[in-house]
């Protein structure tokens, strides 16, 4: 799971989260609410949180009981922490390979003609950095 700061660097790149059955996702709340909260990581799931589609925006809905009093929040403060296959996934045409390379794994995309590598001791990390260098080169 990439961490939350690379998911808010995504999130200001520009990435787009419509959430779907098995996203996580954590809160990005005011100072005023509980660190603890903020803490946690969520799952979408139709039995204990649901998208909720409306013409003002979409929400996500707490159903049943939580660990602390949340009816819903708005999508703008969840962020969402996309799974490895996801952001491959968003990598599309221009991802050629990953690698392990001694304690590292070493992802490489091709942008403008170009073989660039990215490489972290997580996977998902290393995916995520690759698609927050191609979403800044395609502004």
């Amino acid at each position: 799971m990439i961490s939350k700061e690379l998911a808010l660097a995504l999130r200001e790149a520009g990435l787009a989260w419509h959430p779907d059955s098995g996203d996580r996702f954590q809160l990005d709340l005011p100072e005023s609410v509980e660190a603890e909260a903020e803490a946690d990581i969520f799952t979408v799931s139709e039995m204990t949180i649901e998208a909720r589609r409306y013409p003002t925006g979409t929400i996500l809905a707490f159903n049943g009981t939580t660990e602390w009093a949340l009816d819903s929040v708005a999508l703008a403060d969840a962020v969402w922490l996309p799974r490895e296959d996801q952001l491959r996934e968003l990598l599309r045409a221009t991802f050629r390979s990953l690698r392990r390379v001694d304690d590292a794994f070493q992802v490489e995309i091709e942008l403008a003609g170009e073989q660039v590598r990215f490489e972290h001791p997580d996977v998902a990390e290393a995916y995520g950095i690759a698609l927050l260098e191609l979403i800044g080169r395609s502004r």
